[in-house]
């Protein structure tokens, strides 16, 4: 992990420390159209504000949910902050021995 490139979008950070990162402070749409632009390997959004910043523009293929056999009781929903409704339709599933399931969508 260490020596794959990464971006960090922050608001609120002056400089990241991780090993090959990089900081991006604003207009996240338009760097990540840009990092789609570029040869190479999927970009990975992990649970953030920054998924839900993104889906209105259309920069995001595939959007792969893990449900996992807990029940917390609590918590931020999961597209917390979404102010227009946002369509999916299921490509694939994915059961692991652990009983995570992973569901797999794409943009309706």
């Amino acid at each position: 992990m260490n020596r794959l490139p990464k971006v960090v979008f922050s608001t609120t950070l002056n400089e990241v420390d991780w090993s090959n990162s990089r900081l991006v402070k604003e207009n996240a749409v338009a760097e990540v159209a840009k990092l789609r632009q570029q040869p190479g390997k999927d970009l990975a959004v992990f649970g953030s504000d920054l998924a839900v910043s993104l889906i209105p523009h259309g920069v995001i293929d595939e959007y792969r949910i893990f449900v996992n056999p807990v029940a917390l009781g609590g918590g931020k929903r999961l597209f917390e902050g979404l102010t227009q409704r946002a369509r999916f339709k299921l490509a694939k599933t994915h059961t692991m021995t652990s009983g995570v399931v992973q569901l797999t969508y794409v943009p309706a």
